[in-house]
């Protein structure tokens, strides 16, 4: 097959791979496709041809968009200024936000064994690996994982019993008082 020919046969289900790849993604379906394209040229280019190029193109989508995922998790905007999407200029909300932060840092201080370190490390902003945490820790990163839920599901209880319990709102009224 002839690269114009292939290129021409691959482009439908690139386009189609692409679309149904990119929201997972979080990227735009035309990043995406752009992309497969660069490296099937590279490739190409090479004299490089995929024997099966249908099931290159598939595997090329996915890779690609696993390589975007994880672009976008380890973006962090420059200068330690917030993210423009993330920025609320609202005073409230933005004290809100820190009061929550706050509280959450507070309860890991206060759970017990080796959580708090644990914790502290995966909530570090440098996003750390597992295997850099587990060596961090200095544990196997096998047993990570199982530490990983213990200390997450402690600290969900800590902070659901911090949570007050929901109460009536408003005055009460006249007619409620005789009834209580």
């Amino acid at each position: 097959m002839t690269h114009p020919h292939l290129l021409r046969t691959l482009a439908p289900l690139l386009a189609a791979e692409s679309k149904a790849e990119a929201p997972a993604a979080g990227v735009e379906a035309g990043d995406l496709e752009q992309a497969v394209w660069l490296r099937l040229l590279e490739r190409l280019e090479k004299d490089d041809v995929p024997t099966r190029p249908a099931d290159w193109l598939r595997r090329a989508v996915r890779s690609e968009a696993r390589r975007a995922r994880r672009a976008a998790l380890r973006e962090r905007p420059y200068d330690g200024e917030e993210a423009t999407e993330t920025r609320d200029d609202n005073p409230e909300s933005t004290a809100l936000t820190t009061e929550r932060r706050r509280a959450v840092r507070a309860a890991v201080r206060r759970t017990p064994g080796h959580c708090p370190r644990l914790l502290t490390a995966m909530l570090d902003p440098a996003d750390p690996t597992y295997r850099e945490i587990a060596g961090e820790l200095g544990i196997s990163q096998g047993s990570l994982g199982p530490m990983r839920s213990r200390c997450l599901g402690c600290l969900r209880r800590m902070l659901a019993a911090e949570v007050p319990a929901a109460t009536r709102r408003g005055r009460v009224r006249e007619t409620d008082r005789g009834t209580r």
